[in-house]
């Protein structure tokens, strides 16, 4: 029995048969047979032996070992098809595309693309191509646009493009403002102060009313209050309400109120009622300034000074005579330029000509009679026709502001107010 269960069982139809019986007998068979087939294989020639059958066991653990390397293998694989496109699609997003979209993208990718090395399928556009094509499609339309610039910068740099003019040496420039003055002079013959007055007190307090509204409007307001209030003494006792009330019409009517009250107050304590005529006394006042002081001394005390107001300022920069903001040293340097003497008509024949022509807004460049000696010619409407039409005054062939103009005035008084 040892020896029958220690023998390799063999491969025939009676070895299965033997291995499946359970008698004695049976056994003792088997066995016998078993020895006499061993008898005869030692006696007989060495033949090849029969590939032996696995046992189900191990045939079963082959398989699983088998199918575990198949699936690590595709398992390996599956991941280098997902790694290929989720690099590709980091490089070549579209700027356009949302993170939304981007996302989308990559898992239809990780899900459809190819093994690495493998074409692409025929019609289908992969993400190098898809930036490729963008890439041509912005590099053109860079291109185009490039050219379009390069074709119309030289046709408006050609329109903007002005003679370049040399440097002004200081000796031309005040050639050139005395050039000015003298052709201003022979325009603007009837230049003179756009206030109507009889006396240096009805000067003063005009000046003073005049700040941010126009001569025409304090014009037509002072003759009701010259004939309320005649002198400094009658306006100091005024009752600032009545006071407000008839200075109205020119605007910041309290602070003016303010300021005329306290003048009048000043000239009737401190000078006798009488307006002095010292620039250091008249800057005391109260509302009177440098502007208004040379106001009163040039036209009533015959004592030279420049008055700057806003036109004088736009001009005199426009010309090139100065840079200067400040009043006090645009007034300097301008009294550098000219002589002393010409200094009160110089101011009126700038106003005037600030006033009629040369606007803030839109000057007349057209129609600028000095335009020739102008550095800042085209500023303004440069067309005769259209650039008449902004003309001023007697200019534009209408009424002045004055409504008692001088004799020698060409042009039309002013309308008084309405309702006065």
């Amino acid at each position: 029995m040892k020896r029958a269960a220690g023998a390799e069982p063999s491969r025939t139809g009676s070895s299965a048969a033997s291995s499946a019986g359970s008698s004695a007998g049976s056994s003792s068979t088997a066995g016998t047979r078993g020895n006499a087939s061993r008898g005869s294989a030692s006696a007989q020639p060495a033949k090849k032996a029969a590939p032996k059958k696995a046992a189900p066991k191990e045939a079963a653990a082959k398989k699983a070992v088998t199918k575990r390397a198949t699936t690590q293998k595709a398992a390996a694989k599956k991941a280098t098809a997902k790694k290929t496109p989720a690099k590709t699609t980091t490089r070549t997003t579209p700027a356009s595309a949302t993170s939304a979209s981007t996302a989308s993208a990559s898992a239809a990718s990780s899900a459809t693309a190819p093994a690495a090395g493998a074409p692409a399928p025929k019609g289908a556009q992969t993400s190098d191509g898809a930036e490729a094509t963008a890439r041509k499609a912005t590099t053109r339309k860079a291109s185009a646009t490039k050219r379009a610039t390069a074709e119309a910068t030289p046709a408006k740099t050609a329109a903007r493009k002005t003679p370049a003019r040399k440097p002004e040496s200081r000796t031309a420039m005040v050639r050139r403002a005395r050039r000015i003055n003298r052709e201003l002079a022979e325009i603007y013959y009837y230049a003179h102060p756009e206030l109507d007055f009889t006396n240096p007190f009805e000067l003063l307090v005009a000046t003073v009313l005049s700040a941010q509204t126009t001569d025409l409007r304090v014009n037509q307001t002072t003759p009701a209050l010259f004939a309320a209030y005649p002198t400094p003494e009658d306006m100091a006792a005024a009752d600032p309400q009545a006071l407000e009330e008839l200075i109205r019409p020119t605007g910041f009517f309290r602070a003016k109120a303010k300021s005329l009250l306290g003048l009048s107050a000043a000239l009737r304590d401190n000078f006798g009622g009488e307006v002095p005529g010292r620039l250091e006394d008249l800057v005391t006042l109260p509302g009177v300034g440098r502007k208004t002081a040379n106001v009163v001394l040039g036209n009533v005390f015959g004592v030279p000074g420049i008055t700057v107001d806003t036109h004088f300022g736009r001009l005199v920069r426009r010309f090139g005579w100065t840079t200067q903001e400040d009043p006090e040293k645009v007034e300097a340097e301008i009294a550098a330029i000219f002589p002393k003497s010409d200094w009160t008509m110089l101011s009126h024949r700038i106003i005037f000509h600030g006033r009629r022509v040369c606007h803030s807004r839109r000057p007349a460049c057209g129609a600028c009679p000095i335009a020739h000696l102008c550095p800042s010619y085209g500023e303004g409407e440069t067309d005769p026709e259209k650039a008449k039409k902004l003309l001023k005054y007697e200019m534009g062939d209408q009424p002045g502001q004055r409504l008692r103009p001088p004799a020698d005035y060409p042009g039309r008084p002013a309308p008084p107010l309405a309702g006065r």
